[in-house]
C-alpha cells in the first residue's frame, strides 16, 4: 500500500494551478473535465504519480467558497532551504504566512505559505527534523 494523493477543493482552478506550478514548482501531471458532473480534476506533484504522492485539485464548477472546518491542518513539503524557498515564493507573488525559522519548542526549521484558497502549506527544511 502507498499514499496516492490528497484532494482539496479549489474555487478557481487556473489560480490554483498557477500557484502550485509557478510558485511551488510542481508539475501538472494530468487534468480532466467532467461536463456531466460539472467538475474538473487536476493532479499536480513533484514527480510521476507511479512514484510520488500528489495533490488532486478538484474544481466544482460555479462554487465560489468552501468551509474548511476546523479539522484541516496543512500539506507538508520538504525543501532544501526554507529561508531561500520563502524568498523565492514571495518574489513570485506567493503569500508567506510564517517566515522560516525553528519551530516553537524544537529545532526543525519550518515556514508556512498559503495557496489562493487559504490552504496552508508547511515547508520543512531537509535535515532539520
Amino acid at each position: 500500500m502507498r499514499v496516492l494523493h490528497a484532494m482539496i477543493r479549489v474555487t478557481n482552478l487556473e489560480s490554483s494551478l498557477a500557484f502550485y506550478i509557478n510558485i511551488l514548482g510542481m508539475k501538472l501531471l494530468r487534468q480532466h473535465e467532467y461536463p456531466e458532473g460539472k467538475f474538473s480534476l487536476a493532479f499536480v506533484g513533484f514527480g510521476d504519480e507511479k512514484d510520488h504522492a500528489v495533490i488532486e485539485l478538484t474544481y466544482n464548477w460555479g462554487v465560489t467558497s468552501y468551509d474548511k472546518g476546523n479539522a484541516y491542518g496543512h500539506i507538508a513539503i520538504e525543501v532544501e532551504d526554507a529561508y531561500k524557498t520563502c524568498e523565492s515564493i514571495e518574489a513570485k507573488g506567493g503569500k508567506v504566512i510564517r517566515e522560516a525559522g525553528p519551530m516553537q519548542h524544537g529545532s526543525t526549521v519550518i515556514a508556512f505559505v498559503e495557496d489562493p484558497d487559504g490552504y496552508k502549506i508547511e515547508l520543512i527544511q531537509a535535515g532539520t527534523y
